[in-house]
């Protein structure tokens, strides 16, 4: 694969001192992957909706300093300062050092936030380390004025990737691939690509309400669960169904059927529930109320006809899709119905979203 494209090439201006913020969002995969090869790469491809409400705002403060061997930074999360995050960043940074030399010039103070719950299955990682990727771009567009917006985009994604895979997909949006696959033109494991074909009507502004079962940090990490597809009995017929189902997933999009949708993706989410089950050590995420809500949801669509239905992240959350034109009533059905099964009754509104925004 080649990745010379990403190499920083030259800088037109000297920056001592830059302080940037972004506002990155968190996606949910319709499409799952569960697997992966380094340097961070897909075992199969994926696709996922970008989400607007659940997102992370990150400032990075870069004042130059004495050039050194490996990137200096400092790290706050939510107000304090985080020293068990940094073996995570630091990875990551020496991962991108290749392609952004530059950082190893500066001292980075790096704030972070997020809107929703740390480590409880809202992909996290994914806006946490889009946004870092964003602030670096920032600087490098600063360093060398004549970068265009789409390669920006194209190189945050490659480098927020080698920080976590699904990061890749929450630069852009609504509908965003990652991972190489043959019905999808310019789909790269390397980076994610906005969804390129129209999508049905039915689709815009789709709703994705979180419903927070549990708010812990999990009790087996994303990057464990991966690992565990490398000797998992059934990952070579994993990686071939998925790919079959995002080439079936983009039909879906465009032609808007949506009972299809519906099938695909409750079958893609509780598929990357069974890899979890039949994986050796073998483990659990979902919770008793995550199989209460899921109940909760057949019933409620049987019985009213809804185009309601749910997918799940690697946790014990659910995330209940519906289309904008049952908003009021799924709304409502989720407060007097699902809430219960939330702790502390929590849940996030939330919507498809484009991507990342500077602040």
């Amino acid at each position: 694969m080649n990745t010379s494209e990403f190499k920083f090439q030259t800088s037109d201006k000297k920056v001592e001192n830059l302080s940037v913020t972004w506002q990155t969002p968190s996606n949910i995969a319709l499409v799952k992957y569960w697997g992966k090869s380094e340097p961070q790469i897909p075992k199969n491809a994926s696709i996922s909706f970008t989400l607007n409400n659940c997102h992370t705002i990150t400032s990075i403060q870069f004042n130059r300093t004495s050039e050194s061997s490996e990137a200096d930074f400092e790290l706050f999360f939510e107000g304090k300062k985080k020293d068990d995050f940094k073996p995570k960043i630091a990875k990551f940074f020496k991962r991108i050092q290749e392609y952004c030399p530059y950082i190893l010039q500066y001292k980075m103070i790096i704030s972070s936030k997020n809107s929703f719950p740390h480590s409880s299955g809202i992909a996290s990682s994914a806006s946490g380390m889009s946004a870092i990727a964003m602030c670096l771009m920032s600087l490098e567009r600063e360093l060398n004025s004549t970068l265009s917006d789409a390669f920006v985009n194209k190189k945050a994604s490659f480098l927020a990737r080698l920080g976590s895979g699904s990061a890749s997909r929450s630069i852009e949006g609504p509908l965003v691939v990652w991972g190489n696959h043959p019905e999808i033109k310019e789909s790269s494991d390397l980076f994610g690509i906005k969804f390129p074909y129209e999508i049905h009507p039915i689709f815009e502004n789709y709703q994705d309400t979180i419903l927070l079962v549990d708010k812990g940090e999990k009790q087996v990490s994303s990057t464990v669960g991966h690992n565990l597809m490398h000797d998992h009995p059934y990952a070579e017929n994993r990686f071939i169904q998925a790919n079959e189902n995002l080439e079936k997933l983009s039909v879906i999009l465009q032609n808007g059927n949506i009972k299809a949708f519906i099938n695909l993706v409750e079958s893609e989410a509780l598929t990357l529930h069974a890899m979890m089950l039949t994986s050796n050590p073998y483990f659990i995420l979902m919770k008793p109320n995550t199989l209460e809500i899921i109940n909760k949801i057949w019933k409620y669509r049987e019985k009213n006809n809804s185009n309601i239905c749910f997918t799940l992240d690697a946790g014990a959350n659910v995330h209940v899709l519906y289309p904008h034109s049952e908003k009021t009533e799924i709304e409502l059905f989720i407060k007097n119905n699902l809430a219960g099964f939330c702790q502390k009754n929590q849940y996030i509104c939330d919507s498809v979203g484009f991507g990342a925004k500077p602040l």
